[in-house]
């Protein structure tokens, strides 16, 4: 099931900061950039975050979870934790700041 993009609109509007959140299209679902790195993904309508040290404080309010079938588990963030906790952009910035940035594609030669 795809996600709808009033669910990725519904996130970034909880996030704020909306110079520092967006969202790519990735195979039907989204990507969820937080200062131009992914920190995770939106799949079936709901958010998905990368388990990591910075994002230890959503282990006890956050079940883990699969984004999709194969992957790895993620911290699946219920929606009122989305709505009512306001830590959760600056845990989301904290994560993305020990990240590296993507690695530049290559141009393809003719």
């Amino acid at each position: 099931m795809a996600t709808s993009k009033n669910t990725t609109a519904f996130i970034l509007q909880q996030l704020g900061h909306t110079d520092r959140f967006t969202v790519r299209a990735m195979f039907g679902e989204f990507a969820l950039y937080a200062d131009g790195k992914v920190v995770g993904l939106i799949c079936d309508d709901q958010l998905f975050v990368k388990i990591m040290p910075e994002t230890a404080v959503l282990e006890g309010r956050s079940e883990r979870a699969p984004a999709y079938s194969g992957s790895k588990d993620f911290y699946l963030v219920p929606e009122a934790v989305i709505t009512s906790d306001r830590d959760l952009p600056a845990v989301l910035l904290a994560m993305a700041a020990t990240l590296p940035f993507p690695k530049p594609k290559r141009s393809r030669k003719s």
